[in-house]
């Protein structure tokens, strides 16, 4: 089991952004295989977003305005809004997980006014 610095930007505005270890152990990425998580990919990170399910059926997430504006400044365009908490983290040279990017950090630091601790 691996574990990585993330940035979480929560769908809640009253719950902080903030950094978390987070351990990949293989439910989690068996989780993300079957559909359970949707993945945006920027140059040297990616975004895992919640998608949740009741009864095996897709019910829509809130929608998160933070996560949006960070995953536009920081050079994606997207066709239409964010969905659920956001889990940023870093890609390694071979498409793996590696700890998020300190660049992404400081700009969500820049966007939401906040110190950020990696």
């Amino acid at each position: 089991m691996s574990s990585y610095s993330a940035l979480v930007v929560p769908t809640r505005l009253t719950q902080p952004v903030h950094i978390r270890l987070i351990a990949l152990d293989q439910k989690a990425v068996q989780r993300i295989a079957s559909g359970g998580v949707r993945r945006l990919a920027g140059t040297d990170w990616h975004v895992y977003l919640d998608s949740h399910y009741l009864d095996g059926h897709a019910i829509r997430p809130a929608t998160n305005p933070r996560a949006e504006v960070l995953i536009r400044e920081a050079g994606i365009d997207l066709a239409g809004t964010i969905q659920g908490t956001a889990l940023f983290l870093g890609r390694d040279g071979l498409g793996g997980e590696c700890d998020v990017p300190r660049h992404l950090i400081g700009l969500a630091e820049q966007l939401f006014n906040l110190p950020l601790a990696a």
